[in-house]
């Protein structure tokens, strides 16, 4: 049997598009050896200049490790961004595809030969191999995006919203759970837009009606909520899910009116209040959200504005990025911040939400929670790790279990479980009961 190596960069988004990449090549033996494998697949990332910089070195690495007769295989974001380019520097690569092909990867290598389809692939009624768990799944729910932020050259090569049908979705949904699933994250470039294609307002309402009958879905959340398509009654229909967990993730970018609109985000710093309140009065609930220090036009002013809300308003987490400046973005030709002073605001900023962070996995001893165990832990074998299930696989933190009232423990199975002690980004648990 021919052997294949994956290798996934970027985004969850990303993940879901190799996990179809996967089903198709189901007759290939998966190995974590590049150098034995007889197809190796990189599915890149092209978002911001670390993500490039990651997939290059990446694609390199493994052409050092091409056996004779193996198939170096080149995919998405950075391919279809970047692709003449790509294509002239890296001989070492044997087909290259873009962000149109992942349904047809299993031709592509047999034919060896390089296409790129002018539209973006749309997930519909492909059989995925999911990775990395035996119970959470992720749910892309559309491609593309209508947002116009200054910053971001996603729409220049994923396109406008294409959203997938709710019965496709539905029927996704009901096939993983009669396969064991029962943790969902619903993910797109454009998430709360969805439908807005198909002249729907408010699809995510729909999609969670739809999803809460469901058998055998326990826990549920949306994934990157934008402010301008984010509605009140969006927020207040998640609250009052049985199913849906009050998991908020609302990139802000920023709370500078002024940068607010420098940026093309749309919400004035009032409104991404009034949605970050609704959010927070929610029992039990979790936000996340995303900052981009640096951006062009960003004022010390502007800067100190961030800097007092973050502190202020106590995000659960927050992700924090320098700014970075990408062709056909409107940010691209402004006047740039001199790197020095971006990241000496980077440094600044992390401290701050450093310290956030920390004081919020201290305020969970002594909580009795839910929580899934997703095997061994990252610590090695002496713990088991685990997550709330109000988190997000893998980006929100881990629980260790280092006792427990119950034996034999297993993986994908949900706990009660007391937080005992916390570290700088992990919580320390023990498992009281079964859920």
């Amino acid at each position: 049997m021919s052997k294949l190596y994956l290798v996934s960069l970027g985004c969850n988004k990303n993940l879901v598009d190799s996990e179809i990449m996967l089903g198709r090549l189901k007759n290939y033996e998966l190995t974590q050896d590049p150098s034995q494998a007889d197809v190796m697949i990189v599915n890149t990332c092209g978002f911001i200049n670390s993500a490039k910089e990651e997939s290059i070195n990446t694609i390199l690495e493994l052409a050092s490790h091409k056996k004779e007769n193996s198939v170096l295989v080149v995919t998405g974001c950075l391919m279809q961004r970047y692709k003449e380019d790509l294509m002239r520097e890296l001989p070492e690569v044997d087909i290259f595809s873009g962000v149109g092909d992942y349904d047809k990867i299993d031709e592509i290598i047999l034919k060896k030969q390089s296409i790129f389809s002018p539209k973006t692939y749309l997930q519909k009624n492909e059989k995925r191999v999911i990775s990395g768990s035996n119970f959470h799944a992720y749910i892309k729910i559309s491609e593309g995006c209508n947002q116009k932020c200054s910053f971001c050259a996603i729409p220049t090569f994923k396109g406008k919203l294409k959203s997938r049908s709710l019965d496709d979705i539905v029927n996704e949904v009901k096939e993983l759970c009669e396969n064991g699933y029962y943790d969902f994250s619903f993910i797109a470039q454009d998430t709360s837009s969805f439908n807005k294609d198909n002249g729907v307002s408010d699809g995510l309402i729909e999609l969670i009606d739809r999803i809460e009958k469901i058998d055998g879905v326990r826990f549920a959340r949306i994934l990157y909520l934008y402010p301008t398509t984010t509605s009140d009654a969006l927020i207040k229909r998640i609250i009052s899910s049985n199913v849906f967990v009050n998991y908020f993730d609302m990139p802000i970018q920023h709370i500078s009116d002024d940068m607010l609109k420098i940026m093309k985000r749309g919400a004035n710093k009032t409104r991404i209040k009034e949605l970050l309140n609704l959010m927070s009065s929610a029992k039990n609930s979790f936000l996340r959200t995303g900052i981009i220090v640096g951006h062009p036009g960003e004022k010390q002013s502007d800067f100190d504005e961030l800097c007092e809300f973050l502190s202020e308003f106590k995000f659960d987490r927050i992700s924090v990025f320098a700014y970075s400046k990408e062709e056909d973005t409107n940010s691209f030709s402004m006047e740039q911040i001199p790197n020095n002073i971006i990241v000496k605001r980077l440094n600044k900023i992390e401290k701050i939400v450093n310290n956030i962070i920390s004081q919020n996995f201290k305020n969970e001893i002594g909580k009795e929670i839910l929580c899934e165990i997703n095997g061994v832990s990252s610590e090695g074998e002496m713990f088991y790790g685990a997550k709330n299930v109000i988190w997000d696989k893998d980006i929100d933190g881990e629980i260790l279990i280092n006792d427990s009232t119950l034996k034999n423990l297993q993986t994908g199975k949900v706990y009660k479980c007391k937080i005992t002690d916390a570290t700088n980004d992990k919580l320390i648990g023990e498992i009281l009961d079964i859920a």
